[in-house]
């Protein structure tokens, strides 16, 4: 006679393994405990589904104890005629877990949309920035003499050099670093800012 497998011996002190069956039945009926054993027969393959379909250990959890209160509330539901309580229960996981996955996607997808509809506002703020800047330059430029205001704009819109500027203007180059300097100290002035 060949041995039977170990691990296919019961022994005589072990229970058997509940009927998911009859305890979601019960759970139907109300029976808290029947559903504390439910929960301990079922949850760890009910988790380990919804594992692979959220991938987040702890979103998982989330879902799986969703899915399991979804059981309590509606295990008058489940008709043992059409399938098994592991089935139908792993189904209640499975639809939790795809709805998650759903959801997740969704506000990834609003979140996504609300950070690029953004740009265009962020671009709006910086050309109206831009140009009130240059309002402002054009304003202060106005203010200066126009013997400042053409070395000024030679120089730094013409990309002249001050020797360049002097010539340009028939002035000698101190008289064109005089005027600049100047100019730059009224423009700083004027704008409120320090000119480096």
């Amino acid at each position: 006679m060949i041995p039977e497998p170990e691990w296919t011996l019961r022994h005589p002190q072990q229970p058997a393994p509940p009927d998911l069956d009859d305890l979601l039945n019960c759970v139907a009926a109300g029976d808290h405990n029947a559903f504390a054993a439910l929960y301990d027969a079922i949850a760890p393959r009910a988790y380990g589904l919804i594992r692979r379909i959220v991938r987040d250990p702890a979103l998982a959890e989330e879902v799986t104890q969703d899915a399991m209160v979804e059981v309590w509330r509606t295990a008058f539901r489940f008709d043992r005629e059409r399938g098994s309580a592991v089935g139908w229960i792993l189904a209640i996981a499975h639809h939790r877990a795809v709805d998650r996955v759903r959801a997740e996607q969704a506000a990834a997808d609003r979140e996504r949309r609300t950070g690029t509809a953004s740009i265009p506002f962020d671009e709006v703020i910086a050309e109206v920035t831009a140009r009130l800047e240059q309002q402002a330059v054009r304003r202060c430029l106005r203010a200066l003499t126009s013997i400042q205001r053409e070395a000024i704009l030679l120089a730094y819109y013409g990309g002249l050099t001050y020797r360049d500027v002097a010539e340009r203007l028939g002035a000698g180059l101190p008289t064109i670093k005089t005027r600049m300097r100047d100019g730059l100290i009224r423009l700083r002035d004027c704008l409120g800012v320090t000119l480096g």
